[in-house]
């Protein structure tokens, strides 16, 4: 059966729009998984060390038949291949892809918090899953629209549209 999982995108090095555009392709590309929809790409102030420079985010739909530790590694190898070095905690990135919401799942385990733990704190992370599904709850009963009016605002821009993946299906 088929599980409706929402990944964030982030980037602050090494064009940003651009990363996170090859990462969309790369997701459309995973076994036993279909890209829905894909959001905007948002510019933020970094959350953390302010020495660095603003990031770029978005979020995708997929509806995958993979598990969620399974969604995991293939989200790991493709953080690996645009040479992703974890060097400190909230630090600059090529790329980082997490598990926002994996369906109505709520899991805790040293690989793996879904839905995101930090998730109701970050605009740049909200509002994109806003784009793409503006009724989604949460498995605790929590909207993601109540979610972004309450969640604190870290400078969000909008960028400009970039071309869309041609194999979205919405």
């Amino acid at each position: 059966m088929s599980t409706d999982a929402f990944i964030g995108l982030g980037s602050n090095l090494e064009d940003p729009t651009a990363q996170l555009a090859l990462a969309v392709s790369e997701l459309a590309q995973l076994p036993q998984t279909t890209l829905v929809a894909q959001s905007a790409f948002y510019a933020s102030r970094p959350v953390g060390p302010q020495d660095q420079p603003d990031f770029v985010n978005g979020a995708v739909w997929l509806r995958t038949d993979l598990t969620a530790h399974e969604l995991l590694d293939h989200l790991q190898a493709i953080e690996q291949a645009h040479g992703r070095e974890r060097l400190r905690h909230w630090g600059p990135r090529t790329l980082d892809l997490d598990i926002l919401v994996f369906g109505e799942q709520t899991l805790g385990d040293e690989r793996l918090t879904v839905p995101h733990r930090e998730l109701r704190n970050r605009d740049f992370a909200l509002q994109p899953l806003l784009d793409l599904k503006p009724d989604l709850i949460l498995p605790d009963g929590e909207s993601i629209a109540t979610l972004r009016r309450l969640c604190p605002d870290n400078n969000l821009r909008k960028l400009p549209p970039r071309p869309r993946h041609p194999g979205l299906i919405d």
